[in-house]
């Protein structure tokens, strides 16, 4: 019993099969995780061998390994692995090396030269582990965590060239020529920036008899020749948006991958991470002469799962979202289910009180038509752009929050505090290898999803073309630094902006109101004018609304004016959205077709005869795009209820909102049957007419003005109304009693 512990009950194995061992020491460890290896089996199937061989004949040398599976195996082995990595990972990839040598060279055991042509033609196999435990938050990283396994979601947002690092260095001294051979460590910490660190200062060996040895110091070369290198990236990860408290900024950590997992992504991929944490020592604190036990914490990675948009599986999903089939059914039931567009866009910002139209533009923002690729290799977009122009007060930015919320993947900026470069992408420069690269911006980092921009007119005209390009073409190209490139921004734009004077002015013309280039506003399917109209019935009912949120009560006067709370929860609403992304690509049918042509020709004859009568170009121009945008808006709707093809009543809908909306602003400002160009005429006539009837000083009271011109010369109300509202404002005349009396007062 004297090699025994005490206290410690052991077992001998009387049969063959060994009990699973706890691997104490590194070797029982190999010896346990090569039985892995060749041991373990799902059904009748050896996975992991047949997972060698595969690999092997493709010449790859990389082997995943799920962690579940060796939790099934042995639990000790797999809580070594995810407690200390940096110790089993080398095991396990010498382990995964012998048994791919075991292999492909069955017969090599026995000899020598077998051998060395096996570890010839198979060099190190490299290990990914890939596990299902628990995503953690970039916050809870912390220095408990160091050297374990963690996996931690985010987008990265920067890639390093590859580079070249040493896994054998080959070293000669200069003076007696002896030779050496150091292996350097892995990860970012490595040789250091200054090169020669980490070299041996002595030359070691032995001196030869009848010399003496006087070496000098640091007296080794490295022999690049006889060395070998592995292929190395830096990425740099950022958390996701949506996953940053408020107030506070996105936390970025440095991932080093190496061999097989390097070039796998590109800036703007959203990514699950699994590695060491582990910290190395950075060229700053070196340089600042730091304390060394300072040391900054970075990510080895052993694994990466890209949950990128074009991935089949789980289609927009930000992190491949899986749904069951439980879920399906449900969501099936909801696309069939009675007026749920109806529903759908009422749930789009419970809160906000009527514009129900505008809701529906936005339930079609979220869901967006089909992007086709033609044969010549043309995109058309499918996302779907929408502006909202209106007075202060009417909700704007709150809806823009709840997109915010409720769309998959979503940014929101504010057009006074983006530039350019922050919604499109900077180029910056990496601090140890001074090369540039490049950061993402908004909308890059949106890809496939919304990007909310609040206070549009207040951007600056250079930023605001910045963002041409990514409306319509859905890319943005980048010329600078030397860097020439081109980043997916596959987004929808939803921007909310307020008219040139504070307030929609009804006496100009939307050009005059609404400050956009006819270039930007093209490019937006829908553009709703918000007015905030004084209307006593429909100010009451938001009255009473306001004050029910405010005191947390439901709506209880919702149901007469079919006001219904939301009925489906945002959650739902984000899962449904990305379920329908991925599964739904609707194409027209040919009546739907025959439908939209036509109706597009009537538009633009609408739009010409407008422009005739006004006698002035059109500030919102109606061209093909926005024939393509009804097309988007008639798939969008048909992607909502899952219907593989648009219908008529799709396009019937689409119409209408498209009319409600762009339409509708096009032909903004006339009124009583006028067109704005006759109404002008009128005004300018009343005005003439007033100034040489009322001489300065005088008055006369209001009731002799009406009837005098609009019962005896014929002019409309509305005329005298806006004339008399202009000449106050301009203080040229001015009321009293009650706006009975008319005084002149100005020149």
């Amino acid at each position: 019993m004297s090699g025994f512990d005490a206290n410690r009950i052991y077992s001998v194995a009387v049969h063959d099969a060994p009990d699973p061992v706890a691997p104490d020491s590194p070797s029982e460890t190999e010896k346990l995780l090569l039985e892995f290896l060749l041991q373990y089996r799902v059904g009748s199937e050896f996975i992991y061998r047949d997972k060698i061989r595969g690999n092997l004949l493709l010449k790859e040398h990389y082997l995943e390994v799920d962690l579940e599976h060796i939790t099934n195996f042995n639990e000790d082995l797999a809580e070594a692995i995810s407690q200390r990595p940096a110790e089993v990972l080398p095991l396990f990839e010498s382990a995964a090396t012998k048994t791919a040598r075991m292999i492909l060279f069955p017969l090599a055991a026995g000899s020598e030269t077998g051998q060395e042509h096996a570890a010839q033609s198979i060099p190190n196999v490299q290990v990914l582990i890939k596990s299902a435990h628990n995503l953690q938050n970039f916050r809870n990283l912390n220095a408990n965590t160091v050297n374990h396994l963690v996996r931690i979601p985010g987008i990265v947002i920067a890639a390093s060239v590859l580079s070249s690092r040493a896994t054998k260095l080959h070293l000669q001294c200069r003076a007696c020529r002896s030779v050496k051979i150091i292996t350097p460590p892995g990860g970012l910490g490595g040789l250091g920036a200054g090169g020669d660190r980490g070299l041996p200062r002595i030359c070691d060996a032995p001196a030869v008899e009848g010399q003496t040895k006087d070496c000098p110091m640091d007296p080794y070369l490295v022999i690049h020749s006889k060395s070998s290198f592995t292929d190395q990236q830096t990425l740099k990860l950022q958390e996701a948006p949506d996953m940053v408290p408020v107030g506070e900024l996105p936390r970025h950590i440095l991932m080093s991958a190496d061999r097989y997992l390097t070039g796998q992504v590109v800036p703007g991929s959203r990514v699950v991470a699994t590695g060491i944490y582990s910290t190395y020592q950075s060229a700053k604190t070196k340089a600042t002469n730091g304390a060394a036990a300072l040391r900054t914490p970075y990510l080895r990675l052993v694994h990466l799962e890209v949950t990128s948009p074009t991935a089949g599986r789980g289609g927009m999903n930000p992190f491949g979202l899986q749904f069951t089939p439980e879920e399906e059914e449900e969501f099936g039931e909801m696309a069939r289910s009675d007026r749920f567009y109806e529903r759908f866009s009422r749930s789009v910002a419970p809160s906000i009180f009527g514009s129900l139209d505008i809701k529906k533009a936005i339930t079609c923002l979220l869901f967006g038509g089909s992007k086709k690729i033609l044969p010549d290799g043309m995109r058309l977009r499918g996302d779907i752009n929408v502006l909202l122009l209106g007075d202060p007060g009417t909700a704007k930015s709150q809806l823009l929050k709840f997109v915010e919320k409720v769309a998959p993947i979503a940014v929101y900026t504010s057009g006074k505090g983006s530039s350019a470069a922050g919604l499109t992408a900077s180029v910056q420069r990496d601090t140890v290898s001074r090369e540039f690269y490049l950061e993402g911006g908004a909308m890059v980092l949106a890809d496939t999803g919304v990007v909310c921009i609040d206070e549009f007119d207040k951007m600056r005209d250079e930023d605001r073309v910045a963002i041409h390009e990514a409306m319509e073409q859905q890319t943005i190209s980048i010329a600078k630094a030397g860097i020439t490139t081109v980043l997916n921004s596959r987004t929808s734009v939803l921007a909310a902006a307020n008219p040139v004077w504070g307030r929609y002015d009804e006496g100009r013309s939307p050009g005059e109101n609404i400050d956009f280039q006819t270039t930007i506003l093209s490019r937006f399917d829908m553009i709703f004018i918000v007015k905030d109209e004084h209307n006593e019935q429909r100010d009451r009912m938001i009255a009473k609304h306001v004050m029910n949120i405010h005191m947390n009560r439901p709506n209880p006067n919702g149901e007469e004016h079919g006001e219904e709370s939301g009925e489906i929860d945002i959650d739902k609403m984000k899962r449904y959205i990305a379920y329908c992304k991925a599964k739904c690509a609707p194409r027209l049918s040919s009546e739907a077709q025959e439908m939209l042509s036509s109706h597009f020709v009537s538009l633009r004859k609408q739009v010409q005869q407008l422009e005739r009568d006004n006698d002035e170009r059109s500030s919102i121009p109606i061209t093909v795009r926005q024939l393509e945008a009804i097309i988007r808006i008639s798939e969008s709707l048909a992607k909502l209820t899952l219907s593989p093809v648009v219908k008529n009543h799709h396009v019937e809908e689409a119409i209408r909102l498209f009319k409600f909306s762009t339409m509708d602003a096009v032909s903004a400002g006339s009124a009583d049957g006028l067109s704005r160009g006759e109404l002008n005429d009128e005004m300018n006539k009343i005005e003439k007419e007033l100034r040489r009837r009322l001489p300065i000083g005088w008055s006369t009271s209001y009731q002799s003005l009406v009837k005098e011109f609009v019962t005896q010369q014929g002019y409309s109300s509305h005329a005298l109304e806006r004339t008399l509202f202009i000449l106050e404002k301009r203080e040229i005349i001015r009321f009293s009693g009650q706006k009975k009396v008319v005084h002149r007062v100005g020149v």
